[in-house]
């Protein structure tokens, strides 16, 4: 680990936050997304994947948790920035979440979205590419 790991200027972030990673963002330097869920049983539910993920990956986020959202933080400490490490994580971490097996045609029929007693999380949709 003696290679030092490049930092990304606010502008190279803010380049790199668009398709996959359009709901996360740039605050007080760290890239945060914040998930809302349905309640603490989905928080819980975001909270144990994040921490598994991060455990793997072997690269920690700060957490925000409470009672229908959860915000994750990263930063990579040892670099004093956002490195290619906090935009690898943030990709797992947003694919992991915002999954829907529903979508994709497959023999996994996913969460009942229209019953309250199994939704878990509010799924984002896409931004408007003139919204910003």
């Amino acid at each position: 680990m003696a290679n030092a790991e490049r930092v990304y200027s606010d502008e190279e972030i803010q380049q790199r936050l668009v398709g996959p990673l359009q709901h996360w963002y740039l605050e007080e330097g760290w890239l945060r997304r914040k998930y809302r869920t349905e309640g603490w049983k989905g928080t819980l539910m975001v909270v144990n994947a994040v921490g598994h993920l991060a455990e793997a990956a072997w690269h920690h986020p700060d957490l925000t948790v409470s009672y229908a959202f959860v915000t994750v933080k990263l930063k990579t400490h040892s670099a004093k920035g956002i490195t290619d490490k906090d935009f690898a994580l943030a990709s797992k971490i947003e694919s992991f979440i915002q999954w829907q097996p529903a979508t994709e045609g497959g023999p996994l029929e996913g969460t009942p979205t229209d019953d309250q007693r199994f939704r878990y999380i509010k799924y984002d949709k896409p931004k408007d590419p003139g919204s910003d």
